[in-house]
């Protein structure tokens, strides 16, 4: 790092730990002393063990289910600015809340609005986030916010798979700009598929709009959270004459019963990042690692470099 600038120090919540190790072990530092106090009620406290005065403080944390990851992020900032941080960068591989970025029906919450208010008054100059579930989220802060794709290390992933006749296809039309990204980067057709929810993670039903018989196909999503939407369109693909199916989706949420449903349905391989730990028993899923990804943005942002180079789409 630029002896010129100020010091970095990277800490990491309870739930996000293992990445704020992947993160300093790429940057060749070590992971700061944070302690979590706990009260019977719950409730809980945090304090950093090391000084961090004028430094530049990177806060890991992704805010996945339960709202403690939240909590404890927020909990974190207010702590380190009060301890004279110079700055403070929340590093959030998964921003939870983000599917409600906007009033689909009346009188409703934008929770993705609420939580980046959340994050700014509780003193965050910066965040670091990747593959937000809608882009305008962005907009939602009044800092700068550094907006990572997941197809920095999915890219790389299909092409080593080597799959002839390969078509790319997204479980839904809200995800088609980001499949439509990776068939243009791979020179590749596009299949959507288009869904009618009964609620939300129910889906009623599902069709195949493009050809898809004989071919390999991969899914694009952003999450995958009960798994029926992703599920039924690899079944879907199978039943229109595709020859394999397999899906990438950057977080994997996989809530009851998720991993049963991925299991049991026609998916060869389902790919996702770290950015949540995966704890469910899934032979199918493979997990790639964006903590390289990540130590480079933060390498970048401490010596005022340009991110948009690591970017492939």
């Amino acid at each position: 790092m630029n002896a010129l600038l100020p010091p970095i120090k990277v800490f990491a919540g309870t739930k996000s730990r293992y990445m704020g190790e992947e993160i300093c072990q790429e940057l060749g530092i070590e992971l700061g002393k944070m302690n979590i106090q706990h009260f019977a009620d719950g409730e809980f406290e945090v304090s950093f063990e090391e000084s961090i005065r004028g430094c530049e403080v990177y806060l890991v944390q992704s805010t996945f289910p339960n709202c403690d990851n939240l909590m404890e992020l927020l909990l974190m900032i207010d702590a380190a600015k009060r301890a004279s941080a110079k700055s403070v960068i929340a590093v959030m591989p998964y921003f939870g809340w983000a599917r409600q970025d906007r009033k689909d029906k009346p009188r409703v919450s934008i929770a993705a609005k609420l939580v980046s208010d959340l994050l700014v008054a509780a003193g965050v100059d910066r965040v670091i986030t990747m593959d937000l579930h809608a882009d305008q989220i962005q907009g939602f802060f009044n800092v700068p916010v550094d907006h990572l794709y997941g197809s920095s290390v999915f890219l790389p992933y299909i092409e080593n798979l080597h799959l002839e006749n390969l078509v790319i296809a997204t479980p839904d039309v809200g995800g088609a700009k980001r499949a439509n990204n990776y068939a243009k980067y791979l020179n590749v057709p596009l299949v959507l598929c288009h869904k009618q929810r009964a609620k939300a993670n129910v889906v009623a039903s599902m069709t195949v709009i493009g050809d898809v018989k004989d071919k390999n196909v991969i899914l694009i999503d952003d999450m995958v959270d009960t798994a029926g939407t992703i599920t039924k369109a690899a079944d879907l693909m199978i039943a229109n004459g595709a020859k394999s199916v397999r899906a990438l989706a950057s977080h994997a949420i996989m809530s009851d019963p998720a991993t049963e449903r991925v299991n049991n349905c026609a998916l060869e391989e389902i790919i996702f990042t770290n950015s949540i730990p995966l704890h469910k028993d899934c032979p199918k899923a493979t997990i790639l690692s964006v903590a390289k990804m990540f130590a480079d943005t933060i390498r970048r942002v401490h010596n005022n470099e340009s991110i948009s180079s690591q970017y492939l789409i």
